[in-house]
């Protein structure tokens, strides 16, 4: 071969090589990235979702991301900080992090929408405001969707402040795509699990299968009958795959009925354990549930549109248990043994539709459900207190005594409920709302 037809040749192979490499960017610039938008953007949930999503984990490192940040004209600074320390993190997946702070551009393409909690400036007195304040942002977001979102977007609902009621306007105002809207729970079921963690002195991780029924920032129910403990330090000891029931663990029954789920209370009333990392968190996973499945033979609550499932009513958003698998979510009607008292989920159905119905103004007033023992109790208690002024103080003392220890809980509960119900505005409590969730109550299946 002659130098010339060499050099010929070497020239022919460099042009295909180059042509090759422009192709290969060209097909690249075809494939688009997983278009995700986050709502209320300048919440810490956000702060601590970024980092997650960007990491891979979420998705998959094959997946590449473009993220938009949505929130009102006045956050429009913070975003723009956000943007830059989202890009320092030179993130593989990032394709493109940006802000959106135009009400009619909001979900242009989207196929993953993240609902956080939204903050409001205007005083709310009563709790039937704040319930109806709800269904103007989520008419909004609903007919945004529907117009400029994708035929494929997904919905995911997260925070802790009316969280099923968001979950099932959002549901009523875009109904194209009401099948790909859920509600996060995983939040309340690592605070279950954590919390018992602490009682066993084993981690959190290695507590599996709570599950949550009910109204996931509100009135629910915590059923621990097929939760199991793993890598459980005892006597007896097996493989990692070897799990006991935890209730076989916990020998004192009392402190299940009473302080788990008393402190469990708390915990979604203040807030304090269910901040930005959690709720973060709870998101990230049950995104990567919906789109790599669930771990085989793990219950994972969820809260999804009933369809008469397990009694449930139809038409409200319920938590209850599923799996996820195949890119959507199967719920678990075939589990044995989680029958839930007509009493109990008369009380979570209840104040869920109440809810509803209230935001809708179909209704008036909200009114808290109480069963017939609770009112009974309520109008002994009430018998004992109207007396002569004269004699107020001593028929008091005479009858502390006579009044069950339970009973008198329950008087320190409802006081503490009813002044939860008082008149209030934002400027006394936190912008997110979360004091009006306190008149909320907590069950838990020993």
């Amino acid at each position: 071969m002659t130098t010339e037809l060499m050099q010929v040749i070497a020239q022919e192979n460099l042009r295909t090589h180059i042509e090759k490499e422009q192709e290969e960017e060209a097909l690249k610039t075809c494939v688009n990235p997983l278009q995700i938008w986050i709502t209320s953007a300048s919440a810490p949930a956000c702060y601590n979702l970024i980092p997650i999503l960007t990491s891979g984990e979420v998705f998959g490192m094959q997946t590449e991301i473009s993220i938009t940040l949505f929130d009102n004209k006045q956050a429009e600074e913070h975003l723009k900080s956000l943007v830059m320390e989202t890009q320092d993190l030179v993130s593989p997946v990032l394709r493109s992090v940006s802000i959106c702070t135009m009400v009619e551009e909001a979900f242009r393409q989207a196929q993953v929408i993240v609902v956080l909690d939204d903050t409001t400036d205007k005083e709310v007195f009563t709790l039937e405001d704040c319930l109806r304040s709800r269904v103007p942002l989520c008419r909004l977001y609903g007919d945004l969707i529907e117009k400029n979102a994708d035929e494929s977007v997904r919905v995911i609902v997260g925070g802790k402040t009316f969280v099923n009621l968001k979950t099932v306007l959002l549901m009523r105002y875009a109904p194209r795509i009401a099948h790909s809207i859920i509600a996060v729970a995983l939040g309340v079921e690592g605070e279950a699990k954590a919390v018992l963690a602490r009682k066993l002195k084993t981690t959190p991780s290695y507590i599996k299968d709570v599950i949550i029924w009910g109204n996931i920032s509100g009135n629910n129910y915590v059923d621990l009958r097929k939760t199991k403990v793993y890598r459980y330090e005892s006597a007896i000891w097996g493989p990692l795959h070897y799990s006991r029931p935890l209730l076989n663990l916990i020998f004192d029954s009392e402190w299940v009925k009473r302080e788990f789920v008393e402190t469990l209370k708390n915990l979604t009333a203040t807030g304090r354990q269910f901040g930005g990392i959690l709720a973060a968190h709870s998101i990230a996973t049950t995104l990567k549930y919906w789109y790599h499945g669930s771990p085989p033979g793990e219950i994972v609550s969820l809260g999804i549109l009933s369809e008469g499932q397990f009694g449930i009513p139809e038409g409200i958003v319920f938590s209850m248990p599923v799996k996820f698998e195949n890119g959507t979510w199967v719920v678990l009607t075939d589990l044995k043994d989680i029958e839930i008292s007509e009493q109990i989920m008369t009380r979570m159905t209840s104040d869920l539709i109440q809810e509803k119905l209230v935001a809708l103004g179909d209704k008036i007033h909200f009114q808290p459900y109480q069963s017939d023992t609770e009112l009974h109790k309520k109008d002994k208690r009430i018998s004992l207190l109207i007396t002569d002024d004269s004699q107020e103080g001593q028929i008091s003392d005479e009858h502390k005594d006579l009044v069950p220890d339970e009973e008198q809980d329950l008087i320190t509960s409802d006081t503490a409920d009813f002044q939860n119900l008082s008149p209030q505005t934002t400027s006394e409590k936190p912008q997110s709302l979360e004091f009006l969730n306190d008149f909320e109550s907590k069950t838990v299946e020993p």
